[in-house]
């Protein structure tokens, strides 16, 4: 028999989620070797000294189970954002977050709303509980928060996935644009507020989503250390939310979801302050240094606010395959409705040089 079909038919529709090419799969495909992977938003500067210390002494006693209520953490976030405990919610990383919030607010034939090039875990998380998801068309590639507060209302959506910065396309939404959609919406509508590249904002751009949570019981703020944090490999993430909005995203987490030696690590590398902001400069020298390139070579690209960019291109498939074959991996996003774009994320000068190099004798530059 098909065992396919003892499964519902929203979960054998689902497209699985397609990560970055790792640089081992390359090396074996093309037997190559010194690459650069610029396809997953990584931190390229690797994670704090910090965070490595506290890995160490953390693996001494790995033979236990983890703390399941993850003290430590929620107050280490306490410290730093004054969120209680009960509002605090912890992951697998940030993609957790996003699904514990499809799975405890909504069921078969529910509604949620996202933007067309939004993160692709989105439309995943709605469908793999029998929801449908409304994806409401973009400008410039971002939000278009008036339509989707229009869309969420007539059709009586339950949920609201707000990406800011967005991820594939980096673009962003200003505090007074996200605030009024706030006000606008219904509050049995619950938003979804993703802040995984929070930390990689400008600082005119940066605005304090936490305080809102005062105002409006119905935001989840999504975050993550995978990315400014640079531990991506641990798989740690966290929400804040109302109290009991959180305890309904804590009534479907899984036991130990998050394991000990990323929960230690992720307490020592938000005490590292001097860390994220190396990143953050390292981040904003090479986004010049890319987007100059780009310029140079007389290409599109979108104004990013993350640490990646996103460039227009012809024939994009042929020209990341050039790129595979030059040791050069970034990520295809035809996926997300950009079949004529790939995005690259923000690496070390070399790397970045590597791949405006690769980029240029694709093109056939001379």
């Amino acid at each position: 028999m098909n065992y396919s079909d003892l499964a519902p038919p929203y979960i054998r529709a689902i497209a699985p989620y397609q990560p970055g090419k790792p640089i081992a799969e390359l090396e074996r495909e093309l037997g190559i070797t010194g690459i650069v992977k610029l396809a997953s938003n990584e931190n390229p500067l690797g994670c704090s000294p910090r965070a490595v210390a506290a890995m160490h002494e953390a693996i001494k006693t790995i033979s236990l189970y983890p703390d399941g209520n993850g003290f430590e953490l929620k107050d280490a976030l306490f410290k730093r954002y004054g969120v209680e405990h009960a509002r605090i919610v912890l992951g697998n990383g940030s993609n957790d977050m996003l699904e514990f919030a499809a799975r405890a607010f909504l069921t078969v034939g529910d509604k949620a709303v996202y933007s067309d090039h939004a993160f692709a875990v989105y439309p995943l998380v709605t469908q793999a509980v029998g929801a449908i998801g409304i994806s409401v068309p973009a400008i410039n590639y971002g939000h278009d928060l008036k339509a989707m507060c229009k869309v969420a209302v007539e059709h009586k959506a339950k949920l609201v996935f707000v990406a800011n910065p967005n991820n594939p396309t980096g673009t962003f939404l200003s505090a007074a644009n996200l605030l009024d959609f706030m006000r606008a919406l219904p509050p049995q509508i619950l938003v979804v507020l993703d802040e995984a590249y929070n930390e990689y904002l400008p600082v005119e751009c940066r605005y304090d989503s936490v305080s809102w949570l005062k105002e409006f019981p119905n935001l989840i703020i999504s975050r993550t250390f995978s990315k400014a944090y640079g531990l991506a490999g641990l798989r740690v993430g966290y929400a804040f939310a109302d109290a009991q909005v959180a305890d309904m995203m804590n009534r479907v987490r899984q036991p130990f979801n998050v394991n000990s030696v990323a929960q230690a690590a992720a307490v020592a590398a938000l005490q590292d302050t001097d860390f994220v902001q190396q990143t953050f400069a390292s981040n904003q020298k090479g986004m010049k240094q890319i987007i100059n390139g780009l310029a140079k070579l007389g290409l599109e690209h979108i104004p990013s606010f993350g640490n990646f960019i996103s460039f227009k291109i012809e024939d994009a498939a042929r020209i990341y395959r050039r790129l595979l074959e030059s040791g050069v991996i970034v990520r295809p996003i035809a996926n997300y409705a950009m079949p004529d774009y790939l995005r690259v994320s923000i690496g070390l000068d070399s790397e970045n040089e590597k791949f405006l190099s690769a980029l240029k004798q694709a093109l056939g530059e001379k």
